[in-house]
């Protein structure tokens, strides 16, 4: 006689509630996110109006915790595997973005360093506002020598994190490869 093939067992109710509280952990985390983070993951847009509703809620009562119960309700329906690789680039866990992050503190760097690094990053990001980027790095500089507070340090920074390399490597990129 044939015996039929075993058909594995359906998760116990404890394995079921244990995933669903793992939803609902992952729904809280989107929903501590700050909206500009939460805008570069992409999410059905039922999902991403219940998040923006529980973080419109600005007290931790009964209605937020119901709230967040409904985000991980509808966090069942949807694949968490891109959410949470999308988070974890987000917190710089994953190595590409750490990499990332310290090819744009090379690139920084030469640019305090050296005026003509503006020229490649204009070439690998054509959309780049250079006047800025220029007066950025100079007022940087001075930061430097008198001692105050980065500031434009750190928005030159932010402004080459925003920037999309991608179409073009960077001039940094470029100086690395005739080494």
């Amino acid at each position: 006689m044939n015996t039929p093939e075993e058909e594995p067992a359906p998760p116990s109710k404890t394995q079921r509630k244990r995933a669903m509280e793992a939803l609902q952990e992952l729904g809280q985390e989107l929903v501590e996110l700050p909206a500009d983070r939460l805008k570069k993951i992409e999410l059905p847009e039922e999902l991403r109006e219940a998040v923006a509703e529980a973080q419109r809620m600005s007290r931790h009562d009964e209605a937020r915790r119901r709230q967040l119960q409904f985000v991980g309700r509808l966090m069942r329906d949807v694949d968490p595997e891109p959410i949470r690789r999308s988070l974890a680039i987000l917190r710089g866990d994953s190595v590409e973005e750490t990499a990332n992050l310290h090819r744009l503190e090379r690139l920084r760097s030469e640019l305090l360093a050296d005026e003509g690094t503006l020229y490649g990053i204009a070439e690998a990001c054509p959309s780049v506002d250079l006047q800025h980027l220029r007066s950025l790095r100079r007022a940087a500089l001075l930061e430097q020598t008198q001692g105050k507070a980065p500031r434009s340090y750190r928005a030159i920074f932010q402004l080459l994190k925003e920037l999309d390399f991608s179409a073009n490597p960077t001039a940094d990129d470029d100086e690395h490869a005739r080494r």
